[in-house]
């Protein structure tokens, strides 16, 4: 990380979380018809080190950032206040909301996608979690994956994140094992999805994929029980 305090000058400021490095990405702006932000969505980098991320999310040209990047030891980086909006999302929809980057905060993880993340990077994603969520009154079903609203575009924060450390500490939602399902058929898994919050547009494989990557990590062949049961939540199809 010293290579970034060099090339950039951050500066640290003080922070309920612990001390965060401040830095000013230029690709932001304001959110769009009064929006705040209700959902937190989370990404990996998807390159080698956190410091071609940050130099990547604050390059005009690329038109990308995010609200946090936090890289591999923990050191936390807020690029873009989060009252603004920032240009992490992209194209996609959750429960039916479109124009995602105007209702959410995003946050970069340093991982490029192949392997675990790192305990220090799961320690600052621990903490600063519950304090963008007690600010903005975001409950834990709303904390979701870049893959989720865009299924089949994109994949992060991918097969390797342990979404359940999250879970058990009521930073995102566990869905229940039970379920009252009639009909295990792709049109009824469509249907539950969409209950779930998977309303983007996708093909049934890319569906199927991107509910497997959030709640079945390693799940493969064709649609089976076991599916429904990992996003029912107890509802009725």
């Amino acid at each position: 990380m010293i290579g970034i305090q060099h090339h950039f000058g951050w500066v640290l400021v003080n922070d309920p979380v612990k001390l965060i490095c401040e830095m000013h990405s230029p690709n932001r702006g304001p959110r769009r018809d009064g929006l705040q932000p209700q959902f937190i969505i989370l990404h990996y980098t998807a390159m080698a080190t956190a410091e071609a991320a940050i130099e990547r999310l604050c390059d005009p040209t690329a038109q990308v950032s995010a609200h946090y990047v936090i890289c591999k030891f923990g050191r936390i980086i807020r690029l873009v206040d989060e009252e603004l909006r920032a240009w992490h999302a992209g194209s996609g929809e959750w429960c039916g909301f479109q124009d995602m980057n105007s209702r959410s905060i995003g946050i970069e993880l340093d991982n490029d996608g192949k392997g675990a993340f790192t305990k220090q990077l799961m320690t600052s994603l621990e903490k600063l979690l519950p304090t963008i969520m007690a600010k903005w009154d975001i409950p834990p079903v709303n904390v979701i994956g870049h893959s989720d609203m865009a299924p089949g575009r994109k994949f992060d924060p991918g097969p390797f994140f342990e979404w359940n450390k999250l879970e058990v500490k009521g930073l995102a939602e566990k869905k229940l094992q039970q379920m009252e399902i009639s009909r295990f058929s792709v049109d009824a898994f469509r249907e539950l999805a969409q209950i779930c919050g998977y309303t983007a547009p996708a093909s049934d494989a890319d569906l199927l994929a991107t509910v497997r990557l959030r709640y079945r990590q390693g799940a493969s062949g064709p649609l089976n029980a076991a599916d429904f049961a990992a996003i029912s939540d107890n509802k009725k199809i």
